[in-house]
């Protein structure tokens, strides 16, 4: 997919409306990860650099078509203003009061935002209507917000397609993103390595049986793995398994071995008697789990089995983390990934959701973070998204 790209518009004094994937975690008003914020700023910035006249547009949230103050978009208003040394212009309404005449107004230290998208119902379901209110009057569309483009809303799909197409591209952030994610389907360096975790086999199915045509090791974590071990016979205590998903892991050992892909499940554990943050953690050094107890983490054992799978892999594409990393009993199996991805020569990519903050929260670096957990899944299955459409060529 060849995208039209930034640096391909005319921008100089002319009136962009920017479409960004700001929807951050807000806890009592306070941002607590600014991750996607900072992430959107090259293209804001570019941007800037050629005009003054700029509307920034996200959603926050689900809150379901109604202006819910526990979803607005003041506070992210706030914390870019404040990393891009400029004023921030809030518009809390844009519907009945258009935006062009504030956008007129604007100062050269000045750029618009937008109230949460989603405080319109007709940011579902791509309405025509809402889409051409809000671009009325604009030169240019863009959009850099990743984490948006496998839906098909209104500001990411029919708004776009206001304008015609060479008045529309993809800012640096999903340039990025396809530059990074693209080779994973057409030509990954092997061996490459796919490491699967999350709770729902079921969440995961699209993307594990893509990428199984092209993947030399599939190593499998998170309450996923429970149901894997449980198809294979092996007891689980009472760990969370998909007993109406065991077919499906019955597929992917069946695809696995006419593709010859190594599948590695964990031969050991973290667990607990209770999912409670502030249960006792019990290490059980078998791959089977007694009756009373829950896997909540991969063990030791597996941690190094998984860690010296990755070190030597050209490719390694990481998705959903190994157990319930944001407590701190059950976090070390997804930490020791992460060190492990960051220590790999090859390529490594992150497909967002928890595992990217699985990432952050160890301070490792790696070849690409995705900014989009279900959109890097979606493209790394193959879909042709939406969002992406409407910015090709």
């Amino acid at each position: 997919m060849e995208l039209r790209k930034l640096k391909d518009l005319a921008l100089e004094g002319k009136k962009v409306f920017l479409r960004l994937d700001l929807n951050v975690p807000i806890k009592d008003g306070v941002i607590t990860d600014d991750t996607r914020i900072r992430a959107a700023l090259p293209t804001i910035e570019y941007i800037l650099s050629k005009t003054n006249k700029l509307v920034i547009a996200s959603h926050l949230g689900r809150p379901k078509g109604e202006r819910n103050m526990s979803y607005t978009l003041e506070p992210v208003g706030s914390r870019l203003a404040e990393l891009l040394g400029k004023e921030v212009v809030f518009l809390p309404e844009y519907i009945e009061e258009p935006i062009i005449p504030a956008l007129d107004q604007l100062q050269d230290n000045q750029f618009i935002l937008l109230e949460n998208l989603r405080f319109y119902p007709g940011e579902k379901g791509g309405n025509l209507e809402f889409a051409q209110n809000l671009m009325r009057g604009f030169d240019f569309y863009v959009n850099d917000g990743f984490g948006t483009v496998h839906r098909a809303d209104t500001s990411v799909v029919a708004a776009g397609e206001c304008l015609p197409p060479e008045k529309r591209a993809a800012g640096f952030l999903i340039e990025k993103e396809v530059k990074f994610l693209s080779p994973v389907l057409t030509n990954p360096k092997a061996p490459f390595t796919v490491v699967m975790g999350g709770s729902k086999v079921s969440d995961k199915i699209g993307v594990i049986l893509s990428l199984l045509d092209k993947c030399n090791n599939l190593l499998i974590g998170g309450a996923m793995a429970y149901t894997f071990l449980k198809y294979k016979g092996i007891d689980v205590g009472s760990s969370r398994v998909e007993e109406d998903k065991l077919d499906l892991v019955g597929s992917i050992y069946k695809t696995a071995e006419q593709r010859k892909v190594r599948i590695e499940i964990p031969v050991d554990h973290v667990c607990a008697t209770e999912f409670n943050e502030s249960a006792e953690a019990v290490e059980v050094n078998t791959q089977s789990i007694p009756q009373n107890l829950m896997g909540l983490d991969i063990g030791v054992r597996t941690q190094k089995l998984y860690s010296d799978i990755i070190k030597n892999s050209a490719t390694v594409v990481w998705n959903g983390p190994m157990g319930v990393f944001e407590w701190e009993k059950f976090s070390k199996g997804s930490f020791a990934v992460a060190r492990a991805m960051s220590e790999c020569k090859g390529t490594t990519i992150v497909g967002g959701g928890d595992s990217a903050s699985a990432i952050n929260k160890s301070g490792v670096k790696v070849s690409h973070v995705s900014t989009g957990g279900g959109a890097s899944l979606e493209f790394l299955e193959g879909k042709v998204l939406p969002g992406l459409k409407i910015l090709s060529k």
